[in-house]
Order: C-alpha cells, then sequence, then structure tokens
C-alpha cells in the first residue's frame, strides 16, 4: 500500500482527489491510509493505470515533467528495431532521457555481469524509493517482453534504508535484494548477467500493438515465463556442477539431445563454452571476494585442473590475475 500512496501524493499535489482511482482498484480510502497493507497485482495494475490516464502522467508524479500517456509505448516503438537486446536497452536509456531530465539511466559492463544503473540527476527526497521501483520495473518487463522470457537477475541494489515493506520486494525483483543509503546523488541498480544482452529480438510491431492495449502488467509483475535455455543450463551448472564434464550429461539432465542443446544456445548468441566460462567466472569472483582460500582451492573449486590454466583463464575475464584482483578488494 506504500505504492499506492505514492500514487495518491501525485494527485494532492496537482490538487486532485484521487477518489476515483482508488474505486477503480476496489481499494477504501481507509486501507490506503495503511502502509503495511497489501493489495493485489491486479490492484495495483488498476490503480496506476487509471491514474497515468487521468493526470496524464505515466511516472505517477516522480518525474519533474509529466510523461504524458503513451511516452512508454514510443520508447518501446523506438527500441523494437534493435538488433540485439543489448542495442534496445542502450536505445531505450537514451531516448528515456530526452523525456525525463531528472533521472538517467545507462548500461555498465563489468567483468561480474551487467548494470542497469538509475542516477538521480536530482534529489528525489521522498518520491526516490516510488521512482526506482517503478522505472527499474519497467525497465526489466520491457526487457523480458523484447525477447519473450524472464531474464533472471543477479541482485537487485537500492540506495535508500530498508523500508517496512522490504518482503514484497524479491516478489518484484526476483533475486538477492540489497539497501545501502547513501549520499546523493543515489544510484539504483539491476544486475544481470552480460550474455543477455547479445539475444536477439523476437518481437515485431504487431506484437507491440497487441502489448498496449495492456501494458501494465510489465511494469506490476515479473514476466511469468522463462523461454531461455541459456538460463536453465546456466542453473544446472550451478546446482550440479559435475553435469557440465560433457555436453551429453548436460543435455541429458535437460532432456535434451547434445544436438539440440548445441543448436538452441546458438540461436539465443551463446554456446555451452560461454554458460560455462560466466558460470566459472562468476563463482571465481565470489570466492576471491569473500574468502581467503589459497589460489589452487580456488582453482579446483571452479573446475580448473590446476592453477596455471586457472591463472591464465581469469586474466583473460578481467585483465588481471586471481592475486592483483583479491588485492584490489582489500584496498
Amino acid at each position: 500500500m506504500a505504492f499506492v500512496q505514492a500514487i495518491v501524493g501525485a494527485y494532492l499535489r496537482q490538487g486532485r482527489d484521487a477518489s476515483g482511482a482508488l474505486k477503480a482498484a476496489q481499494i477504501t480510502p481507509s486501507q490506503a491510509q495503511k502502509p503495511g497493507a497489501r493489495i493485489t497485482a491486479a490492484q495495483m495494475e488498476a490503480v496506476s493505470g487509471h491514474a497515468m490516464r487521468e493526470l496524464d502522467d505515466e511516472s505517477l508524479g516522480w518525474s519533474r515533467r509529466p510523461l504524458p500517456w503513451g511516452s512508454y509505448g514510443m520508447l518501446i516503438r523506438a527500441s523494437l528495431s534493435a538488433p540485439s537486446l543489448g542495442v534496445a536497452l542502450k536505445r531505450w536509456c537514451r531516448h528515456h532521457s530526452l523525456i525525463c531530465d531528472n533521472v538517467a539511466l545507462r548500461i555498465d559492463i563489468h567483468p561480474q555481469g551487467a548494470c542497469v544503473v538509475l542516477q538521480e540527476r536530482e534529489p528525489l527526497g521522498e518520491l526516490r524509493e516510488f521512482c526506482m521501483v517503478s522505472l527499474l520495473r519497467n525497465l526489466h518487463g520491457v526487457a523480458c517482453w523484447l525477447i519473450d522470457s524472464r531474464l533472471a537477475l543477479q541482485r537487485a541494489e537500492f540506495p535508500f534504508a530498508e523500508p517496512a515493506h522490504a518482503d514484497v520486494y524479491p516478489t518484484i525483483f526476483p533475486g538477492p535484494v540489497v539497501f545501502h543509503p547513501t549520499d546523493e546523488p543515489a544510484q539504483g541498480r539491476l544486475w544481470l548477467d552480460a550474455r543477455y544482452l547479445g539475444l536477439p529480438i523476437r518481437r515485431d510491431e504487431k506484437a507491440l500493438r497487441q502489448m498496449l492495449q495492456r501494458a501494465l502488467p510489465l511494469t506490476v509483475m515479473p514476466y511469468r515465463r522463462d523461454r531461455l535455455l541459456l538460463a536453465q543450463v546456466r542453473q544446472a551448472l550451478l546446482t550440479q556442477p559435475e553435469a557440465g564434464r560433457s555436453a551429453a550429461d548436460l543435455a541429458g539432465l535437460l532432456n535434451l539431445s547434445a544436438r539440440t542443446l548445441h543448436r538452441q544456445l546458438k540461436e539465443e548468441g551463446t554456446s555451452l563454452q560461454a554458460i560455462k566460462d560466466a558460470v566459472r567466472r562468476e563463482r571465481a569472483l565470489e570466492l576471491l571476494q569473500r574468502g581467503r582460500q589459497p589460489l589452487k582451492q580456488v582453482a579446483a573449486a571452479v573446475g580448473f585442473l590446476n592453477e596455471k590454466s586457472f591463472i591464465r583463464a581469469f586474466k583473460g575475464w578481467t585483465g588481471q590475475t586471481p592475486a592483483a584482483f583479491r588485492q584490489g578488494q582489500r584496498m
């Protein structure tokens, strides 16, 4: 209900009555005054949709300049012709800055993955949480829709203290969620596997017109379908690393032939070896950051036969040796 209260606040700042939006979602005024109360996804969709149209502002009050109804549909349309998800998201972020000037969005690439960064250009104050939750949820939903599959999040980070309703965040952003109060300028971040950015766009203008007839579910709840074999392979390698010893073993675990496994991964713009490398790299970074194990033990833990081959691979991933990386984390 704290998010509904933010919507009611948008009405109050315009000197308008929010009762119509609350009624559309079957929320009573007394319920709306209880920040700890809960509503369904359908109610959130209803109150948001009514308010966006009535206020003619798809930001629902957090943008300094209201975003007229249809603004986000325009951003998706401008990204639809991109050759890959990475290009589409960069285009979406760049165009967003043309219609909204108090926050900035960008995509950063790091050794540990891709990061969607939402940064305040001017302090959002009490609107910080509502802005960052709604805008990052929107962008993640659009990304999933563009490739027609759920994109797993490595983690979500928010630059404010853990709210009383923090337990709802893993529902909105499946995966680890981190809260850290910070000085200005504040940044919210979504982390995901950088290889997702190479996936092809699977939507067209016809699909966009159909989606825009009921677009709000993309911004309210995570995309429900996970169609990517990439995600299944990655999860299998994380939970059952012994299955990665051969393509045949891994394919059998996923009820596929080895030939089908390689073909489908190629269609998704990746390969089994690339996913193995990404999982090994992620695990290696985690062990080097959090522990003091000898490099020989780290190498064995991530699947290398000896320390020398691990050092060579790690340097190819990050541009530095494991020892130099670990030293940098301690400084």
